[in-house]
């Protein structure tokens, strides 16, 4: 671990822009069609039990990272092993959304600029970052928070103003019933963005004032729950139920649309800043932890040693990891979920809870028993003296 602390108001806005990331360009729950806005609220509300499980974790190690602390509840060796695949998990997640946004960039403005390019400024950027370390990362999404809900309001308002939100194309709710949602939130919302928060097993421990984890936690991903629900009831609002399912980027197809007195039209700008930032954030936690966990676990005393290299396994992984986008996506929807976010987001910390209770509550009753002895060996040297 880095010499570093955050607060609270930081942690916040580092939640809320990396739950945003991708997930503010990306359709989500297409298959619950004009319900898909009512899954993302089933993904958020199995989310914050996620996070509950991972601030648990935390509580009852607030000074170590997961890849150190997994090998106190599991053991070294299995610990050590598994703690590595928890860093390989992060690297590709990095390199996932670091394609999603090369790709995004190169359709949307850089048609004629190779994803390899767009993804190595990306990345260059996140050098110079991770290399100033936790605490400016942090400090900057601050700023950025701001900049992005101005924007945000913005949007919303001209949406609206412009007429285009039609509230027939979010009806008839539930037609198909509660069925598709829930299958859903059990193969998309509830791992991304929300059981991506995993990552901040790794940031957690930054935290000045431990005692606020829980609030602090809980409220960013509500909010960010939110707002993405309001997100993609605006989309379908906007596009009718075929069009956002068939949309590859819903949100820049509903900012296209917004036309205010014949010349306010063309606000691409918007969707532009906002995939930066969220990309920014969301890239740069999962290279973060990557690099912070690789070090730990290899015994690394300054984790800045290995940006360099974690960078370039991000870059070359996020180009070779799929032949073209479509198969990038379907990847991600079909593959990722079962194979890689369900154990890694839910099955181990599970287990990793469960074990770590056990594990604390011997230790507790052991503290018992010795602070209870004390009192009595207090009580004997007392009393012996009257005694005599």
């Amino acid at each position: 671990m880095e010499k570093a602390k955050i607060d609270g108001l930081q942690l916040f806005s580092l939640i809320f822009l990396f739950e945003m990331g991708s997930a503010i360009v990306l359709p989500l729950s297409v298959q619950a069609r004009q319900d898909a806005w009512i899954s993302v609220l089933g993904g958020m509300l199995g989310g914050l039990v996620l996070f509950l499980i991972y601030q648990r974790l935390y509580l009852y190690y607030p000074n170590k990272l997961m890849t150190t602390y997994i090998q106190d509840i599991l053991g070294t060796v299995l610990g050590r092993i598994i703690g590595f695949v928890y860093v390989v998990y992060f690297l590709y997640l990095a390199a996932r959304v670091l394609r999603d946004f090369g790709e995004l960039l190169v359709t949307f403005s850089y048609p004629e600029t190779p994803v390899l390019i767009i993804n190595a400024i990306m990345m260059a950027t996140l050098v110079y970052a991770l290399n100033k370390g936790i605490e400016v990362m942090a400090r900057t999404s601050e700023l950025s928070f701001v900049v992005l809900y101005i924007l945000a309001i913005i949007g919303f308002v001209l949406v609206f103003v412009s007429g285009l939100v039609k509230i027939d194309h979010l009806r008839p709710m539930l037609e198909n019933g509660i069925k598709p949602i829930l299958k859903a939130v059990a193969t998309e919302t509830l791992y991304v963005p929300f059981g991506e928060m995993i990552v901040f097993t790794m940031i957690l421990p930054y935290l000045n004032r431990p005692e606020k984890a829980k609030a602090v936690g809980l409220s960013a991903v509500t909010i960010s729950g939110i707002n993405l629900m309001i997100i993609t009831a605006i989309n379908i609002g906007v596009l009718g139920v075929d069009l956002f399912s068939r949309a590859v980027f819903p949100l820049l197809a509903t900012i296209q649309q917004i036309e205010v007195a014949d010349f306010l039209e063309r606000l691409d700008i918007f969707f532009l800043i906002a995939l930066v930032i969220g990309g920014f954030f969301k890239i740069g936690l999962f290279f973060y932890a990557a690099t912070i966990g690789a070090a730990e676990i290899f015994r690394i005393s300054d984790y800045k040693k290995l940006v360099y290299i974690v960078a370039i396994i991000i870059l070359f992984a996020s180009i070779s990891i799929a032949d073209n986008y479509f198969e990038h996506i379907k990847e991600g929807l079909n593959l990722v979920p079962i194979y890689l976010h369900l154990p890694f987001q839910i099955v181990l910390p599970l287990i990793l809870l469960i074990i770590a209770f056990f594990k604390n509550r011997k230790k507790n009753k052991r503290k018992d028993k010795g602070q209870v002895r004390k009192r009595k060996d207090k009580m004997r040297d007392f009393l012996r003296p009257v005694c005599l």
